[in-house]
């Protein structure tokens, strides 16, 4: 299995930077839409058995950069969520407007197996409601899709809250600063104690 650093490096190297994404999005389907089809993705979809390779290319033209990191079971469980949402336009019915349909659809696959796979395993999707949310998110902005009803701002700013790797970094870089300052107050303790130390023994 690898790494979460190295699988969001291969996302990171492949994909544009945010802002841009965010400033080509056209209007999608709604949150609330796409979430009950990420709901009800088929077992068939999330048997290890079954190759992303072989059902990218079933439902997929482009190759998927998450094909490479295949062995990985939270990239396939990722890549094969996101590819269920576009299979099941034909299977179930489409969305409205198509995701299939949409320009950065393989992108968006790639999105949900690499970057948000990594850090919030795809079962966490399927049963938790804002964990779900969080990738229907992620899957739509990297299509090339806002959600219905959403301008740029409000969509960006409601995946920013959800967004578990922005999060983390921000747990850790709170943490760092908690550490910090206190190691700055032991030492200032431990200071002061050898100042009253010496003080007491020279008295």
């Amino acid at each position: 299995m690898a790494e979460s650093e190295e699988l969001l490096s291969a996302w990171s190297a492949s994909a544009p930077p945010e802002d841009r994404a965010w400033e080509a999005t056209v209007p999608g389907p709604s949150v609330a839409a796409v979430a009950a089809r990420m709901a009800s993705v088929p077992r068939s979809f999330l048997d290890a058995r079954v190759s992303v390779v072989a059902l990218a290319g079933d439902v997929l033209r482009p190759r998927l950069l998450a094909t490479a990191h295949e062995d990985d079971d939270r990239v396939r469980r990722g890549a094969a969520i996101g590819l269920w949402l576009v299979a099941s336009e034909d299977l179930v019915e489409p969305f409205a407007p198509s995701v299939a349909a949409a320009p950065g659809i393989g992108r968006a696959v790639d999105a949900l197996a690499l970057r948000l796979a990594p850090v919030v395993d795809p079962w966490e999707w399927l049963s938790d409601d804002e964990r779900r949310e969080e990738a229907v998110r992620t899957f739509l902005l990297w299509a090339g899709l806002r959600p219905a009803g959403e301008d740029v701002a409000t969509a960006r700013s409601l995946l920013e809250a959800r967004d578990s790797l922005r999060r983390n970094a921000a747990l850790a870089q709170a943490y760092a600063a908690h550490r910090h300052r206190d190691e700055i107050a032991r030492r200032l303790a431990e200071a002061r104690a050898k100042e009253a130390a010496a003080r007491y023994s020279s008295e």
